[in-house]
This record gives C-alpha cells, sequence and structure tokens, in this order.
C-alpha cells in the first residue's frame, strides 16, 4: 500500500516537473511576410506579428504624407510590425562599377529613420538585386566590396538603434551569397553589432545545406524565416519536416521570431494549418 502511494505520488510529482519545465521554455514568435492589409485574418488565426516590406513602408520614395498614413495605419493594428523584409531596391548597387556610396547610405539613413519611428527593429537584408554580381564580375574583389559598404550601412543602422539582418538566398535568385555559410563569412569580416544574420530554412533546402551550418551562425543569429521546399508553399503543405533545423535553432538558444515567408494559395484557408503545423514541429524540437 505504502509502496503504492509512494509511486503515485512520484509518477505524479515527475509528471509536474516536466510539465514546468516544458513551459520554461520559450518556443519562437510566429508571423508572416504579408501586407499589413491582412491584420485581422492572422490576428484572429493566432499569429503574433506581421512583416512588412521595407522599401514600401519606410523607403525614401514613399513621400511623407503617405508615410504619415502608413504610421497612422500602423499604430491601429492588432498585430505589431517588429521587422521587415525586401530592404533595397535593385537599382541601389552595392557592389560593382555603378554602385554609389552616397546614394546608398542617403537611401539606408532615411529607411532607418523611420524603421525606428514606427518601432520596427529589424531589417532583412535579402535584395539580391543589389548584391548579386553582374557579368564578369570578380567574386573575390565583390566581397571586399559587399563588406565595406555593409560595414557602414550598419554604422547608419546603429545611429537608430536598429539591425540589418542579412539573409541567405539560394543560387536561383542570387548568384553570390547563397548559402548560409557565406553569410556567416560575411556577417564575421563585417565585424559590426549591428549587421546580424537572418537564417532562412526554406533557401538552405533549396541549396541541400545541413541544419548543423545554423551552429555557425548561433552567434549573430536574430531572425529566421520558412517556407516548404517545393514551391515555397505554406509550412506542412508538403509536408517538409522542419524539425532538424528547428533543433538547431534550440542547440543555439534561440528565441527570436520565424517568419512564414512563402507562397500562398488561399491564405485564408491555408494560414491556420500552416501555424498548427509550424508550432507542432517547434514543440518536436524544442521540448
Amino acid at each position: 500500500m505504502k509502496r503504492s502511494l509512494f509511486l503515485t505520488l512520484f509518477l505524479l510529482s515527475a509528471a509536474l516537473f516536466l510539465q514546468s519545465n516544458a513551459q520554461r521554455v520559450q518556443l519562437p514568435r510566429i508571423g508572416v511576410a504579408t501586407s499589413m492589409g491582412n491584420d485581422s485574418l492572422l490576428k484572429a488565426a493566432g499569429f503574433d506579428y506581421i512583416e512588412e516590406g521595407a522599401r514600401k513602408l519606410f523607403g525614401p520614395a514613399v513621400p511623407d504624407t503617405a508615410w504619415q498614413r502608413t504610421m497612422a495605419r500602423m499604430e491601429k493594428m492588432q498585430l505589431k510590425i517588429p521587422s521587415c523584409n525586401l530592404f533595397l531596391p535593385g537599382t541601389v548597387r552595392l557592389i560593382g562599377p555603378t554602385a554609389n556610396e552616397q546614394v546608398i547610405l542617403g537611401y539606408v539613413d532615411t529607411l532607418m529613420q523611420r524603421a525606428r519611428d514606427a518601432g520596427v527593429r529589424i531589417i532583412v537584408f535579402g535584395s539580391a538585386g543589389s548584391r548579386q554580381l553582374e557579368n564578369g564580375q570578380d567574386p573575390a574583389e565583390a566581397r571586399l566590396q559587399l563588406i565595406a559598404i555593409s560595414r557602414k550601412m550598419a554604422a547608419v543602422a546603429a545611429k537608430y538603434d536598429r539591425i540589418i539582418a542579412i539573409e541567405n538566398l539560394n543560387r536561383t535568385e542570387d548568384n553570390f551569397i547563397n548559402t548560409l555559410a557565406k553569410v556567416v563569412d560575411i556577417v564575421k569580416a563585417v565585424d559590426h553589432p549591428n549587421f546580424r544574420i537572418t537564417a532562412d530554412i526554406y533557401h538552405m533546402k533549396k541549396e541541400d545545406e545541413a541544419p548543423s551550418v545554423i551552429a555557425a551562425a548561433a552567434p549573430y543569429l536574430v531572425h529566421c524565416h520558412i517556407a516548404e521546399k517545393e514551391g515555397r508553399r505554406a509550412p506542412g503543405s508538403q509536408p517538409d519536416d522542419f524539425v532538424p533545423y528547428l533543433a538547431e535553432l534550440k542547440k543555439a538558444g534561440y528565441q527570436g521570431n520565424i517568419t512564414i515567408e512563402c507562397r500562398w494559395e488561399n491564405m485564408k484557408e491555408e494560414c491556420r494549418a500552416a501555424l498548427a503545423f509550424l508550432r507542432n514541429q517547434l514543440q518536436l524540437a524544442y521540448r
């Protein structure tokens, strides 16, 4: 009788301990890269935030009157916008003979000032059109040029307490910085606290890049993107197994955000299932 009671109490205590331990593990928040017009839909579906386009919201081409209207809309949103993608237009070249430092830094200054005013801290730096190699361009020379201008862009971001987070793309989009390993190399060389990393798991999968590369990115990792490898569809569409990549995030102590950056066939019909699938994968990886 006593032995049975002891065993019952032991098992109950163990279950409570495990439950408490699981509750202490903070899973990454999940958002969607989309228009702020989807605010109500995604709030109702249970998402945590929206990731908008930086140049669409904050770029110098946006008149002050339009910018003020955007600010007013953002203040009324149910979900916040902690990060933005789509940093630079292809017309603002960072490397090559047409790169103009004055134009680049002027663009970045305006964008970062507006991002600060809007409370958007992380600006994701994909922008393949700005950084990809032109015909005949020497990759080694381009690397040095990208490092130099990135360091100066980071200094502008620091002035406004913002972070530029360069992301890995894949070779169908970028013929230059197309693996997470290459991104780590650039960030190490830039060596600036306001120039960090977005790990894009979709692009890693497209390049058959091992999940273990995330460990090398860990000291600089501030953001994450995700989508299915085939067709860049929403998580759960195939479904892809993201657990090995998410487990590496957990090993890295990552507690930042994960943005679904995908091609929706019908966001209204797909978003709840995508969120449920990704949360389940995170629970498997983190707990």
